[in-house]
């Protein structure tokens, strides 16, 4: 009988530890894409601002440098929010990314971009 009691108890375990694992693993993520779009909301910002200087001519061309790089990562993000209307966006965006890492062109906005982050 005791046999029988353990049998059936370890499948429950096991499906008990995989679903916490994967709801920990999931918030995870959610905090990283937080803190990515973070990122992107006080970039673009600055953007704004260096792009509202510069009508009034009093930007620094390094500040246009940095202006332009957040623009064209506005323009990424934008770009892949026209396959996120997609039925099968799920599949379709990360075949993209990795389509793009194998081409050689980066798809994603840069705060979302992890090897960049660490360097």
């Amino acid at each position: 009988m005791k046999v029988w009691i353990h049998f059936v108890r370890a499948p429950v375990r096991v499906i008990s530890i995989s679903k916490r694992r994967t709801h920990s693993k999931l918030k995870r993520q959610m905090v990283g894409l937080k803190l990515a779009l973070s990122q992107e909301k006080a970039e673009t910002k600055e953007m704004l601002s260096t792009y509202k200087k510069y009508t009034r001519k009093q930007a620094t061309p390094e500040e246009m440098i940095n202006a332009n790089k957040q623009f064209i990562d506005i323009l990424k993000g934008l770009g892949l929010g026209v396959f996120a209307v997609l039925p099968f966006a799920p599949i379709t965006i990360p075949i993209l990314i990795k389509i793009g890492k194998m081409v050689g062109v980066d798809i994603l906005p840069s705060s979302f971009n992890r090897d960049k982050k660490s360097k």
